[in-house]
């Protein structure tokens, strides 16, 4: 595959490059600036001559047109947006970028129908309301979506144009709506807390998780390889679907901690607010579609992440500055 990432310089994106690279499949990465320091995290330096790079913005058409056309992408992964945070403090920047960037990347996909292969793209479990809008039990990928976040709404807008592509244009896409990703590069977002305290953990550091409840918990490296694999698997039509990891509360994956490094018994703690985004979200449909799709247990996905934190900090390597801001 020639693969196009949109945003790639994230921490799914580094993963999915990971593992895109590790078969053989070539990839380009477009984004505003040139920014591998996560993918030096993942990467063996000599492997990232091996990821090539597209300046463009997410908007701008004309370019991802070009893009596409001169490099023969067959598959393209948009992952390119702003997180809450920024769509917070501004609203619109955030759907210039997460709405219209998303239109511009199916436009050019559309355009290049009979070349490109597949479109997959980032949602997130952010489309869902709270926890108490929804009756007990698994939510399946088609209840009401009731966000409350511009985010959230920005991703819903997202999901309908995507049905609306396949409508009137028979443009297959596949979204996928992942919730706390953890795992190296996760450094940035609402739900990164549980990676800041893995890495505190590595350079013996304290940590408060600042809210507590319920989430779901996902492997970042599970996530690249569910996007890869929506990327080769026979499909038609514009569903986005959940993932689902290991869905616990924060005192279960505080004990998960322990389990794997005893002294996050004094060095990690978490407090009691509940994100307001329904956690307990039925992966069956994208399992039936598209699946086998790999889980790795929490306290493995946790030993593995640790690990890598210790290994990057002996080698002078680790970041700090999400943990020191």
């Amino acid at each position: 595959m020639r693969v196009l990432l949109t945003g790639g310089y994230g921490c799914i994106g580094s993963w999915i490059v990971r593992n895109l690279l590790e078969r053989g499949d070539q990839v380009w990465i477009y984004d505003l600036k040139e920014d591998p320091r996560r993918l030096r995290l993942v990467l063996p330096e000599d492997r990232l001559r091996d990821v090539r790079f597209i300046a463009g913005d997410v908007t701008d058409l004309a370019n991802l047109r070009h893009a596409l056309d001169q490099h023969h992408i067959s598959h393209v992964i948009h992952l390119a947006g702003l997180q809450v945070p920024t769509c917070r403090a501004d609203p619109i920047l955030g759907a210039k970028v997460n709405v219209l960037g998303t239109l511009a990347v199916f436009e050019a996909v559309r355009l290049a129908q009979g070349q490109v292969q597949r479109l997959v793209y980032a949602s997130s479990a952010a489309v869902f309301g709270p926890p108490d809008a929804y009756p007990p039990g698994p939510l399946d990928d088609d209840v009401m979506l009731k966000p409350t976040t511009h985010y959230g709404y920005f991703k819903c807008c997202n999901e309908g144009n995507a049905r609306v592509y396949y409508q009137d244009h028979g443009l297959s896409s596949i979204g996928l709506r992942p919730w706390t990703v953890y795992g190296v590069g996760r450094d940035f977002g609402m739900t990164s807390e549980p990676t800041k305290a893995i890495k505190a953990l590595a350079l013996g550091r304290r940590y408060h998780i600042s809210y507590g409840g319920w989430q779901d918990l996902q492997y970042v490296d599970d996530v690249a390889k569910i996007f890869v694999r929506c990327l080769e698997a026979p499909y038609q039509g514009a569903k986005a679907y959940n993932l689902r990891g290991d869905v616990v509360d924060l005192a279960t994956f505080h004990r998960a901690l322990v389990d794997v490094e005893p002294s996050a018994a004094e060095r990690i703690t978490y407090g009691e607010r509940q994100i307001a985004i329904a956690y307990n979200l039925d992966d069956s449909a994208l399992q039936r579609d598209l699946g086998p799709l790999p889980k790795t247990p929490l306290r493995e996905g946790i030993r593995q992440t640790l690990d890598h934190f210790r290994r990057l900090h002996a080698e002078g390597r680790l970041d700090t500055a999400d943990l020191d801001s």
